[in-house]
């Protein structure tokens, strides 16, 4: 599957956005799909992932309560809507996706993804 993520920009602290990642293929409803993010010097790190069966999904601690990851089977899409946007929310973000049977406590691990878009940048100034 090939992803491609879109909907980043420049917003002001406590701010909205919402990123889409778009993936080609026939199979998307069965693929787990999730968010990473990666600020200069950091490392990848986990936002949210949704799981494909029921839908379930699991959210970095940080972003708890701020961020919601949703998926359209129907347009082969997920998405990132991003509220009270902080500057240490800062980085490039980075949709990834598996075929594999995860757990909701292993979403968050870089190494169980097979699939992963370009990018998309996000910046949020104070």
């Amino acid at each position: 599957v090939q992803l491609q993520a879109s909907g980043g920009g420049l917003v002001q602290a406590g701010g909205s956005l919402r990123l889409s990642c778009a993936a080609s293929g026939r199979t998307f409803s069965r693929y787990v799909m999730a968010w990473f993010r990666q600020a200069p010097g950091k490392e990848r790190e986990f936002v949210a992932g949704i799981r494909s069966s029921v839908g379930d999904t699991h959210y970095a601690d940080s972003v708890k309560g701020r961020f919601t990851i949703s998926r359209g089977d129907a347009k082969n899409t997920v998405y990132l809507l991003m509220n009270s946007l902080k500057p240490e929310d800062t980085a490039t973000y980075y949709c990834a996706a598996t075929l594999r049977g995860l757990i909701l406590s292993s979403l968050g691990r870089t190494m169980n993804y097979d699939y992963w878009g370009q990018g998309t940048q996000v910046t949020v100034s104070s």
